[in-house]
């Protein structure tokens, strides 16, 4: 059963404003995402002041936010199970920001005994009273936050820990780095952030320039994919992890929710079968949480779905055959 402690009324909302609240609209109804100001960078040698070392770091995530969800994702594919520890909240997100309560697929704080991830940040930084996001990166030695840099994490974690992951693996290769930096750039304006940026659209104009962008990208993405297996040719990178966790979750979520409506996953010709593959991996797969992805963004953004009601579906059946195989070598 889940608890029901420390749950925001639905005045708490009102009181503490909602995720879109706190990621206001520009002048011309643009969605304008937080600032994430926690930026440490773990360096193999610890010149930055955070050292690769296991059983130093934690990871603070959410299973259902697409950025968090990356740091899981490389973690699982990195083998780096046991040298970075990791909890996950709740998937229902007030304003308040993400809480640790007992329920399926989430439960306590296992190394500081928070109750809210904004405890993190205060501990951190005493007063602290911006955005509130995961992932979270903690450092156990010094007790405060590394970083809430999602970008950089994932990069931190493929590039500095190499002594204890699994070898033959390279997420981020040195000589396709500018390449996969320029990809990503694009991705990240035009999917990653494109379909919030239509969910959150304040205007019209807002809504079209976002959905216009975001459904161009794809297209030229599935082109992309019909000659090779991954975004960079046989080996999985973090581009692929980056695009994948929104794709994860487009049909079930940003399709509907979001009014990202002019094709779903399932309509394109390469990217759905691209994404089938990734999630018969079990980094991919095993890591994601339809349930919790869907309770988070149902149950969270009171401007969109002030009832907070779930829908039934989509039937998704993401174990069908891909024969994306064929496309390596």
């Amino acid at each position: 059963m889940t608890s029901t402690a420390n749950v925001a009324s639905p005045a708490d909302f009102g009181r503490y404003g909602e995720y879109s609240v706190k990621a206001p609209a520009s002048g011309d109804g643009s969605f304008i995402r937080p600032r994430y100001p926690f930026q440490g960078r773990i360096t193999a040698d610890g010149s930055g002041g955070y050292p690769a070392e296991p059983g130093r770091y934690h990871l603070y995530v959410s299973l259902a936010c697409p950025w968090a969800h990356r740091s899981v994702i490389v973690r699982k594919l990195l083998g780096l199970d046991d040298v970075i520890s990791l909890s996950v909240v709740d998937p229902v997100r007030d304003g308040r920001g993400w809480a640790f309560r007992e329920g399926p697929g989430h439960g306590p704080d296992p190394v500081n005994g928070f109750t809210l991830i904004r405890e993190a940040y205060e501990t951190t930084q005493p007063g602290y009273d911006g955005h509130i996001s995961v992932p979270v990166l903690w450092d156990k030695r010094q007790g405060r936050i590394a970083s809430n840099n999602f970008p950089d994490i994932t990069i931190d974690l493929e590039t500095q820990f190499g002594r204890w992951a699994r070898p033959g693996i390279d997420l981020y290769p040195e000589g396709l780095r500018p390449q996969i930096d320029a990809l990503n750039e694009r991705v990240y304006t035009a999917v990653n952030d494109g379909v919030y940026r239509c969910g959150f659209a304040a205007t019209q104009d807002a809504y079209d320039a976002a959905v216009t962008s975001l459904f161009a990208m794809l297209d030229e993405l599935d082109e992309r994919l019909a000659a090779r297996r991954y975004l960079f040719g046989d080996a999985i990178t973090e581009a692929d992890v980056r695009l994948w966790v929104t794709l994860a979750r487009f049909d079930t979520v940003y399709a509907i929710h979001f009014k990202a409506t002019v094709r779903r996953l399932a309509d394109y010709q390469n990217l759905w079968p691209y994404a089938r593959d990734l999630y018969a991996n079990p980094a991919f797969g095993g890591t994601t949480s339809f349930d919790h992805i869907k309770r988070h963004y149902y149950g969270t953004h009171l401007r969109l779905n002030p009832y907070r009601i779930v829908p039934a579906g989509p039937v998704i059946d993401w174990q069908a055959p891909h024969d994306r195989e064929r496309l390596s070598g």
